[in-house]
């Protein structure tokens, strides 16, 4: 499987479909994707492949540790990040990736910042924050 930006410069290379998505409705995440929430499949580092020029901005998350966003300089697609809350874990933005797949939202993370009409009926855990 392969996750890109939308110019195809920077991809990702994942081994396979996980169950490990997670629905953020953070501000932070719903700044950063420009949408109300941004969902991503988690692969462990040693799993996933980045090939391509990418940049990173880092932030303070609300819980004081670092997220790793890492976009494309050329069309501004964020496609991979890390936490420092997960170590060694790689979050892949699943609208970036090319390949067709079933994958959808086990978890909704940061519920108290979620939009009013927004719902998601995959999640089989909810938080109001981060999951503990």
């Amino acid at each position: 499987m392969e996750a890109t930006c939308q110019c195809g410069q920077l991809k990702v290379r994942l081994p396979e479909p996980t169950s490990a998505v997670v629905a953020c409705h953070c501000v932070a995440c719903q700044r950063r994707t420009g949408s109300p929430f941004g969902v991503a499949a988690y692969y462990p580092d040693d799993q996933i492949l980045a090939e391509g020029v990418s940049k990173r901005y880092v932030r303070k998350t609300a819980l004081g540790g670092d997220f790793e966003s890492f976009f494309c300089p050329n069309c501004g697609s964020t496609v991979f990040f890390r936490g420092s809350k997960n170590v060694g874990v790689t979050g892949v933005a699943i609208g970036a990736i090319s390949d067709d797949h079933a994958m959808a939202p086990i978890r909704s993370v940061w519920e108290q910042s979620r939009h009013q009409w927004v719902m998601i009926p995959t999640a089989l855990e909810r938080f109001p924050q981060g999951r503990p």
